[in-house]
């Protein structure tokens, strides 16, 4: 992986060697021993000097892991010596001088033993002490004692150990699926090996295997390199770090280096699950004797999923689809030995696949949730990639986007799981659970993932055995699957160029049904950030209107003001509500009304997570959805009284937003520049101008501003937030009411919309 002949593994050996020296010469001069470290023979002077006292390394000096920045745990054991005390401090404040981080105690053995009984941390530590100088009995002893009372109190202490594990997940994460993801206490992290470490010294499970210990190994020379790069401590991996840190072990990019993160960490976090049902298995008491039939050839035998007896896996190619399908619908894990027979023994199924083996896929997928945990367990054992060869490319790929809480193959899985809920309101629920399965599997290949992956899916499909007409509304699906929820937050549905186009890129309503379905899955298998109330009332009526020209019948009416809205609008020249995160604005149409109302949004540090604006004859409807910036969020009443006040011209909103623009620290600088799209042909009646820009303050205002300068009123947006990323988009007409075709005019636009993102 690297390209220097000396491994991190063994730096950290000699690191650990090295600070070891230290340390016992530190003790000898402590205790007043003659003798330096040129090893020799030391009398009896020596043994009395150091005799009823040691020093013990528990931590990552205790196993031998300290990386560059890692601080040294330190236990000094003692008999009840009268010095003890002064000793201590000759050996602690050498290592505080040195500017190393310690974390030390001075105990008895029996004091020791006692802490504990009582303090998970330390008994961990304990566990793992490595004798460094000193009295080795002391050592030995202390080691003995926290080790029986260990094993001898296990169902306790081990439930303590899960406990804390879960609080570690609850608060960090899964280490597989985070843009930043913390080393040591996510799951799948260090921690996890460490925690399965003590289950196996209880002697309740066996130790983790080689791949574990492979994957602990990459995180800790992740952990070195981070150290290396940023010249401290640190177990938390940031965004701008991880290109440094590839760098460092000799990776292409931060993409590679994340790729083998998050396998490492799926591995660990796999062998741990296994791990803990070990150890509720043993400690819960017998399981149930007897089989119960779950499949031809699979059966349950104590609460685990395995092979009938007699069954030979090498002679039925469908056996493992047909047991992960039985696994999944009974809610119930592979025996490890069970899922390691099938990757061994399967044969490669027949091309095209026969019809049982794709029913057999088509149910494991329609499991829902239970299909995840199942699809993971073929993933580690590597049956996957044997089923499915075009997963290789998809596997344990990171998406490195705020947007995406899972890496691509997960993501996948999670969509198929959620699309099953939808089976009953399609008429092809096996073709719903299958592209939900592959809409995304062109990410792993250059281009457009949509269009590459349109072409991948229609080989997978053929080789699945699926008739050709199946195989094309697979490839449609997958190539048109981002096109719901992109035209409907992107672009006006009262337009009819918006939905002629979609019932011609869809074709059918067989195909209608299941883009829509797949949106929903895709969008709440996706995260927060991409799925929400406000997209999903939005795709359906873009559904609904796509629906109506595919059946031949008139278009729906444009949207009335709904009761509440047209209430609102009673009110004089117009009238504004704030519920929580929404705030409604009602009023006559007219040129800046939504870049007004955003203005002071922004003045009350609101960011505005997504919007829409509309017009219902001559009232203009305007729905933000908005977060605070920071804190809590501004009084509602006062935010309602300034709204009032720029829907009657009377706040001048731009010499205040100047005022908090002089107060904010300048922005960080973007990843990408800001681009400015004006999208021919999505309009017949407007220009459609697509902005995409790192989100700040006050954006919406400054793209509004821009467009007044250019004589230009917005007749419609859309406007959301993904992530850090805004993706905008403004029906703009000139002051007579038509789209824009002077391309001057249009240069014009584009520039001085630049102007204002920078």
């Amino acid at each position: 992986m690297r390209g220097d002949t000396r491994s991190y593994a063994a730096a950290r050996k000699e690191r650990a060697a090295d600070v070891d020296r230290w340390l016992t010469d530190l003790l000898r001069t402590a205790c007043g021993t003659p003798y330096g470290r040129d090893g020799g023979t030391r009398g009896t002077d020596e043994r009395a000097a150091l005799s009823g006292i040691a020093l013990v390394a528990v931590g990552s000096l205790g196993r031998s892991e300290l990386a560059p920045g890692s601080d040294l745990d330190l236990v000094l054991l003692h008999d009840g010596r009268e010095d003890v005390a002064r000793v201590a401090d000759r050996v602690w404040y050498p290592v505080w001088d040195s500017g190393i981080g310690l974390d030390h105690s001075v105990r008895t053995v029996s004091e020791a033993a006692k802490v504990a009984r009582e303090d998970l941390k330390a008994v961990l530590g304990l566990i793992q002490a490595r004798h460094v100088a000193g009295d080795p009995e002391l050592t030995r002893a202390a080691r003995e004692i926290v080790l029986a009372e260990w094993r001898a109190d296990s169902r306790r202490r081990l439930g303590e150990l899960r406990e804390a594990a879960d609080r570690r997940t609850e608060a960090g994460g899964e280490l597989a699926f985070l843009l930043e993801p913390d080393l040591r206490d996510a799951r799948g992290g260090l921690r996890d090996v460490q925690a399965m470490q003590a289950v196996a010294a209880a002697w309740v499970a066996s130790a983790p295997g080689p791949r574990v210990r492979e994957a602990y190994e990459l995180l800790l020379d992740i952990r070195h390199g981070l150290h290396l790069v940023t010249a401290r401590g640190s177990d938390r991996l940031v965004l701008q770090e991880q290109d440094a840190v590839a760098g460092a072990l000799g990776l292409l990019d931060a993409e590679a280096l994340m790729r083998r993160l998050a396998e490492a960490g799926r591995t660990i976090a796999h062998a741990f699950d296994t791990t803990w049902r070990t150890v509720d298995r043993l400690l819960s008491g017998p399981a149930p004797r007897g089989r119960r039939p779950l499949a031809d050839g699979v059966v349950e035998h104590g609460g685990e999923v395995v092979l009938a007896r007699g069954v030979n896996p090498r002679k039925d190619p469908v056996l493992v689809l047909r047991a992960a399908a039985a696994a999944a619908e009974a809610g119930l894990p592979f025996a490890p030995a069970t899922v390691n027979a099938l990757a061994s023994q399967s044969p490669p199924l027949p091309v095209p696949w026969p019809d049982e083996a794709r029913d057999a896929l088509v149910a494991l997928l329609g499991a829902g949730r239970a299909a995840v945990p199942v699809w993971e367990e073929l993933d580690q054992a590597g049956v996957l990639v044997r089923l499915l060869p075009d997963w290789e490319r998809v596997r344990h790929r990171p998406q490195r986007n705020p947007v995406h809480r899972y890496t691509v193959d997960r993501h996948l899985i999670e969509t198929a799981a959620g699309a099953a809920a939808f089976t009953r309101e399609v008429s092809r629920p096996d073709l719903l659970l299958i592209c939900a399965l592959l809409h995304d599997i062109g990410k792993g290949y250059p281009g457009d993932h949509s269009a590459t992956g349109a072409v991948v899916a229609r080989d997978i499909g053929a080789r699945m055995g699926l008739p050709p007409a199946d195989v094309e509304t697979v490839e449609t699906v997958v190539r048109h699957h981002l096109l719901l929820p992109e035209t409907a937050t992107r672009r006006d549905l009262d337009d009819p160029v918006t939905i002629s186009r979609v019932a011609e890129a869809v074709g059918s309503r067989e195909v209608l049904e299941l883009l829509a379905a797949l949106a929903v899955a895709d969008g709440n298998a996706t995260g927060p950030a991409a799925w929400n109330a406000w997209k999903a009332s939005l795709v359906a009526d873009l559904v609904r209107r796509t629906r109506s020209v595919l059946s031949g019948t008139p278009l729906p009416p444009a949207p009335s003001l709904s009761a509440e809205q047209a209430s609102l609008a009673r009110h004089g020249g117009g009238a504004i509500r704030v519920n929580g995160g929404a705030v409604t604005v009602v009023a006559p149409d007219r040129a800046g009304l939504l870049w007004h109302a955003a203005g002071v949004l922004a003045a009350h540090r609101m960011v505005v997570r997504s919007a829409s604006a509309a017009s219902a004859g001559s009232t203009a409807v305007i729905e933000f959805s908005v977060v605070p910036e920071y804190g809590t969020p501004p009084d509602p009443a006062t935010l309602e009284a300034d709204l009032r006040l720029v829907l009657a011209g009377r706040l001048d909103i731009e010499q205040r937003l100047a005022r908090r623009a002089r107060s904010l620290r300048p922005a960080r600088v973007p990843v990408a520049p800001p681009r400015v799209t004006l999208v021919d042909d999505a309009s017949t009646t407007a220009t459609v101008v697509e902005v995409r820009v790192h989100d700040r303050p006050g954006l919406l205002w400054r793209i509004g501003r821009a467009f007044g300068e250019c004589g230009l009123d917005v007749r419609a947006a859309r406007v959301e937030t993904l992530g850090a990323e805004a993706v905008d988009v403004f029906y703009v007409v000139d002051r007579a009411g038509r789209p824009l075709t002077d391309e001057a005019q249009r240069a014009q636009v584009r520039d001085q919309v630049l102007t204002a993102l920078r």
